[in-house]
């Protein structure tokens, strides 16, 4: 079958290409007498028109106009196209096994789920539109899109859902890969917090009081520390660093490893015990030592405290796969024929 004027051999000029393209978007009633009832592909008893493809793919192709030139411009036309019809073809059968548990979306649902996504963003109706727009995503599709995803999610319930079942040993075994270590002797196993200021901006008593405030916190947060409060918890609400997304958790270290600061605040602790608060070019630290000094295995989290998230991370890889083969399947059962 021929293929749409925007993919066009090379011999024609990049100018006359940009003209043709140009052409389309201005003249869409012209476009689409011609793309009218010519089939792209066949899903089962279903079909995919060009002509539904362009619509859908419309304002994907005006933001890669605006972005590419040339042959590059008909090379990302041409990618744009074929994602498109790939991703309809697999809401095509997902809307057919849809059909035979009679499941439907109602405009409610796309509605709630369209709001929500809004507000998540937070930005106004009319910036939302903005973005999707720049994206290349009309409201139409992302609309569409949202729809198939909550039909995908019901689907999901019947056919994968109930397939996906993790066990204690699963558990078990990621508990004793992720949540313990082995420290060899004169290593150390540290969490840290910090607590930072921003030294190259303001006036110097500007500074001098943005790190009195950052001692404080230091001070407030290693007190509640050392009443027994957990360390992880603490870290990931009140530390400044990077390290906050792992509750502070930094690993092994060898003293040669480490900067002068965070040695001498470390080199004298024994296992369980939290170091002094120390000063840094650019923060306040402090650290929790959690190894022996003869070696050791380290466990950074109770068994009975990450128990549930384990079981929640494992569920949702398990639930990931099966659903990646549950769609693999779908397509090796169905009839489908791009033409």
């Amino acid at each position: 079958m021929k293929r749409f004027p925007f993919f066009l051999q090379n011999k024609i000029s990049c100018h006359l290409l940009l003209q043709i393209i140009l052409l389309f978007f201005t003249l869409p009633h012209l476009s689409q007498a011609e793309l009218v009832d010519k089939v792209v592909a066949v899903v089962n008893d279903d079909v995919i028109t060009l002509s539904e493809v362009e619509s859908e793919a419309k304002t994907l192709y005006q933001s890669i106009a605006r972005n590419y030139e040339g042959l590059s411009l008909a090379k990302e036309l041409e990618k744009a196209r074929e994602n498109t019809l790939d991703s309809m073809i697999s809401r095509r059968l997902i809307d057919q096994r849809a059909a035979l548990f009679n499941l439907r979306v109602s405009e409610k649902e796309i509605d709630n789920g369209y709001e929500r996504m809004r507000q998540r963003s937070s930005l106004s109706p009319a910036e939302f539109r903005r973005k999707l727009a720049e994206s290349g995503m009309s409201e139409e599709v992302y609309r569409t899109n949202i729809r198939s995803q909550i039909l995908q999610s019901k689907l999901v319930s019947f056919d994968v859902r109930s397939k996906v079942v993790i066990t204690d040993e699963m558990i078990l075994d990621y508990y004793d890969e992720h949540y313990t270590s082995r420290v060899k002797k004169g290593n150390y196993y540290l969490l840290q917090m910090g607590f930072t200021w921003d030294k190259d901006s303001g006036s110097v008593e500007d500074l001098i009081l943005r790190k009195k405030n950052a001692l404080k916190k230091a001070e407030r947060v290693h007190k509640l520390v050392e009443k027994g409060e957990d360390f992880k918890t603490l870290a990931k609400k009140f530390s400044d660093l990077p390290s906050a997304v792992d509750g502070g958790d930094i690993g092994i270290f060898t003293l040669d490893e480490m900067a002068s600061a965070m040695r001498d605040a470390v080199a004298h602790l024994k296992h369980g015990q939290l170091s002094r608060i120390v000063e840094t070019p650019t923060e306040y630290q402090f650290y929790k030592l959690l190894s022996e000094k003869d070696g050791s295995i380290v466990i950074t989290s109770s068994y009975d405290s990450v128990k549930d998230e384990i079981k929640e991370k494992l569920y949702q890889v398990e639930l990931k796969k099966a659903f990646t083969g549950w769609v693999a399947d779908l397509k090796k059962k169905a009839y489908i024929q791009k033409l």
